[in-house]
């Protein structure tokens, strides 16, 4: 069996979990995931099956979440999983203020990530350091958001605010609550998380670990084809021998100039694999199928 996956992650569970029980379920040791979601966050975890684990590299990176913002506290983990530092009830704020705030974020802009993260530093996770009580200060990394849009504002002592948030790969959600509670100089953190976009695989269209177990009993489980998330890829028909050939590992000489990484198909529209374009060859990158 390969293809992808299109996981629903539930609460609570790691995304190391996800793929322990669909092993499980599948009785294939060949899985992998796309995005690393942490436990408090649910939504889209793509998961490739078998052969498949070899296109995660391969996959776009953009990605999208629906988040809910609190102000007025500050916590360890910059989300509710952590320990609170500072709480103060907010007596005057509004929507138009905090509004004007997130302008701040949307376009490319530096990022330092939440202590509590699997970024490393020196051989070191962030998150195994910050639970022995060693403070390290994580790297700043340059993100881009494409946008922030606001879907509802609720007043109260302790302020909410749940956005769609567009943007690219690296991107922490956590830390642009913080963030955005140390502009307002009210505190700020990460109430929940939903992942609606990742990697090509949108949430509409996700199932639930309980759905797959389901479908699995009935003999109803189909895995996403292995190039259904790969659209955003230039696509190359290979003719002739020239598929047996590119399978083998030959470089097959094209007529084209640019430069790209490509999805390699054969007359019958079979998925061989992906190929890279460069000085008019087609050079096998990553086999998928073998061609007759």
């Amino acid at each position: 069996m390969l293809g992808f996956l299109n996981l629903d992650k539930p609460f609570d569970w790691t995304s190391h979990d996800c793929v322990a029980k669909t092993r499980r379920l599948l009785g294939i040791k060949k899985i992998g995931h796309a995005g690393t979601l942490d436990p408090a966050a649910t939504g889209v975890l793509p998961i490739a099956i078998g052969k498949s684990t070899r296109l995660l590299q391969y996959l776009p990176s953009n990605k999208a979440y629906k988040a809910t913002i609190r102000l007025g506290m500050q916590t360890t983990t910059d989300d509710l999983q952590g320990d609170v530092i500072q709480q103060d009830a907010i007596s005057e704020l509004n929507l138009e203020t905090v509004a004007r705030a997130l302008k701040q974020f949307q376009g490319k802009i530096e990022q330092i990530p939440p202590s509590y993260s699997a970024i490393q530093v020196d051989g070191k996770r962030l998150y195994d350091l910050a639970r022995k009580g060693e403070k390290v200060e994580a790297p700043v990394r340059s993100v881009e958001i494409f946008s922030i849009d606001i879907l509802e504002w609720r007043e109260g002592s302790f302020p909410e605010l749940d956005v769609n948030i567009a943007c690219g790969a690296g991107t922490y959600i956590r830390a642009i609550a913080r963030d955005l509670g140390a502009i307002l100089e009210t505190g700020g953190t990460l109430a929940a998380l939903q992942r609606t976009v990742s990697s090509g695989f949108n949430l509409a269209d996700s199932i639930t670990l309980t759905e797959l177990e389901a479908k699995l009993k009935t003999d109803d489980f189909q895995p996403m084809a292995a190039d259904a998330p790969l659209k955003h890829l230039s696509e190359r028909t290979l003719t002739g021998n020239e598929p047996r050939r590119w399978c083998q590992g030959q470089k097959i000489s094209l007529d084209e100039q640019v430069s790209e990484i490509v999805r390699v198909y054969n007359e019958q529209r079979l998925f061989l694999g992906i190929g890279e374009l460069k000085e008019q060859l087609l050079i096998p990158r990553m086999v998928l199928e073998a061609a007759s």
